[in-house]
């Protein structure tokens, strides 16, 4: 019932002209595409919560206005309690470009919004939802289907993950990472994971979200649900209110 809501409201967003809408190839219904409208302030889709597709693209992201810097860096901090609410798909959106999404798209050669040695581009992440594991793909701006199912309590060792609205995984893909010297996998994997874990506070921050960055977690059993092949789990992020 909760899923036929959803497409309801997002055809009657389609046809009303609320927002500029994305595409999703649903795994579920024969790769049928489907309109998911963005969110809006007066209008909030929690579509990506709920359904499970192959891939989703993402509404277009926010990328200018929002709060100060400074105001941000004031409203930093570390959250261990998260309330079981669902995030908005242009909340999702935001959150993910944000982290490390493309913010100038040159050409053969997008640049993201957290930087990385050599330019490589190596940290991928994962998201988890209520019903899925997603990797975000920062080029095209969309989620691609890894698993399907709810992983959020497997993404951590502590309790309020299974509670985080979703669960970012950060991994290094070492296929990104070819010729360099084992010093260099582990240094770079670890410190272009920080830039990515302080844009996501800063975003928290500036939305009035809870985050809390998570070492303290299970590398094998993550690499397992996220089919990981060539990489190293470094670290996971729980966001929610």
């Amino acid at each position: 019932m909760k899923k036929l809501l959803i497409s309801a409201f997002s055809i009657a967003c389609a046809l009303s002209s609320l927002s500029s809408c994305g595409k999703t190839e649903n795994a579920e219904s024969s790769n049928t595409a489907k309109l998911v409208c963005s969110a809006t302030t007066e209008n909030q889709v929690f579509s990506i919560d709920t359904l499970v597709a192959d891939s989703i693209i993402l509404p277009a992201p926010q990328t200018t206005g929002g709060m100060p810097i400074y105001d941000a860096l004031s409203a930093r901090a570390t959250f261990r309690n998260f309330k079981p609410d669902a995030l908005s798909d242009q909340t999702i959106s935001n959150l993910l470009w944000t982290a490390s999404g493309v913010n100038r798209p040159v050409a053969d050669d997008p640049r993201l919004t957290a930087p990385t040695a050599r330019n490589a581009q190596e940290i991928d992440i994962y998201v988890c939802t209520k019903t899925a594991v997603y990797l975000y793909l920062p080029v095209g701006h969309k989620l691609k289907l890894v698993n399907k199912g709810d992983f959020r309590a497997q993404a951590g060792n502590n309790p309020f993950h299974a509670n985080a609205s979703v669960d970012l995984i950060m991994v290094a893909n070492y296929d990104k990472m070819q010729g360099w010297d084992e010093h260099s996998i582990a240094f770079y994997g670890a410190t272009d994971t920080g830039y990515i874990s302080q844009n996501i506070y800063l975003f928290c921050a500036a939305e009035n979200l809870k985050t809390c960055v998570c070492g303290n977690i299970n590398r094998e059993e993550i690499a397992k649900f996220i089919n990981l092949k060539n990489g190293y789990v470094t670290l996971t992020q729980p966001i929610g209110k």
